[in-house]
């Protein structure tokens, strides 16, 4: 069986980077940001924070709040004709 090198950042370089405007501290209020159930977010990723960040295969795309894990949220996304769950952390969240 071959082996994977490397894990969910692999080939992300360009991805991850942020604007040279947008670096520095995160804000707090998108960190503690809420979100009701059923409502539409777009996910883009927040680098400087690692947790609650989702496959890199997932960026840009748009899903559904359908409920509430710690302080992390479900979200539906179609991908490819498939739906799926994602665990995502609010501060790489926006809402639409």
């Amino acid at each position: 069986m071959a082996k994977r090198i490397g894990g969910n950042r692999r080939k992300t370089r360009y991805k991850y980077k942020k604007e040279i405007r947008a670096k520095g501290k995160i804000s707090i209020s998108r960190y503690f940001e809420e979100y009701k159930e059923g409502e539409k977010v777009a996910l883009s990723v927040e680098s400087a924070v690692q947790k609650g960040m989702y496959f890199p295969r997932f960026i840009g795309k748009v899903g559904v709040i359908i409920g509430k894990r710690g302080r992390c949220y479900e979200i539906k996304v179609n991908d490819q004709g498939k739906e799926k769950t994602l665990i995502a952390h609010p501060v790489h969240l926006k809402r639409l």
